[in-house]
Parts: structure tokens; C-alpha cells; sequence
């Protein structure tokens, strides 16, 4: 087919080149003391007072600032296991992250979880 001249030519698409946002809110809770030294969801051994949380769907290696929304207290953890699979709850937080956050004695909290560094996928060459 030839082109029709004048014909009003398809929008090209606009992408962003820049790193992809990904904010959540809503309630975490946290995990540690019957788990501690057991193998979490990625493999590694889970150590309650390191900087780590377990979310449903994030890849692991994953790097989240989770706020407090009560406090303002904020913490960066690393994704290492999966859950929570508790009612509403957003992300289920290391002892030593919900320390930080200053939720140890409710048990939960209402945060925003940002996700500040991806999981970077590693290609092999051949």
C-alpha cells in the first residue's frame, strides 16, 4: 500500500528513562524470635536483628524505606522471604527493622513502603 499524503500520522509512545517509582501503603507487622535461624523463602538463614522484611510478590534482594507513619521513624530493608499472609498487612518486618521503626510493643504499624533499589537481574554471557 502507498502512504495517502497528509494522513495524520500514530502518536509515538513517551517512555521514562528513569528508575520506576513503586510506592504502597498500609499495616506491617513483624517477625522474629520462633523464626530466627530458619532458612527464609530466598535460601539464606533468617537472622531476626538484620535489616530484612518478607513481602508477597517483591523480588528478593529487593531494597524498601519503610516509614512509620505514626512516628516518622523510617529503615531500609532488604527482601529475603515472602508474606505477610496475615489480613490486610503490606510487608512483615525483621525484629531489628520494627526496632528501628519503634513497633515492637504494638506489633503493627501503618507504613509507606518505597522501593529504592530493584533486585538487579544478572544476565550470564556465553
Amino acid at each position: 500500500l502507498e502512504a495517502v499524503a497528509g494522513q495524520p500520522q500514530p502518536e509515538r509512545p513517551i517512555l521514562s528513562m528513569g528508575p520506576v517509582q513503586v510506592r504502597l501503603s498500609g499495616w506491617a507487622s513483624w517477625y522474629g524470635p520462633g523464626f530466627n535461624g530458619n532458612l527464609s523463602a530466598s535460601g539464606e538463614r533468617f537472622n531476626q536483628n538484620d535489616l530484612t522484611a518478607a513481602h508477597r510478590h517483591l523480588p528478593f534482594g529487593t531494597r524498601v524505606m519503610v516509614r512509620n507513619l505514626d512516628n516518622g521513624r523510617t529503615v531500609v530493608v532488604r527482601i529475603n522471604d515472602r508474606g505477610p499472609y496475615v489480613g490486610d498487612r503490606v510487608i512483615d518486618l525483621s525484629a531489628g527493622a520494627a526496632s528501628v521503626l519503634g513497633m515492637i510493643g504494638s506489633g503493627v504499624a501503618r507504613v509507606e513502603i518505597e522501593v529504592i533499589e530493584p533486585q538487579q537481574q544478572t544476565t550470564v554471557e556465553r
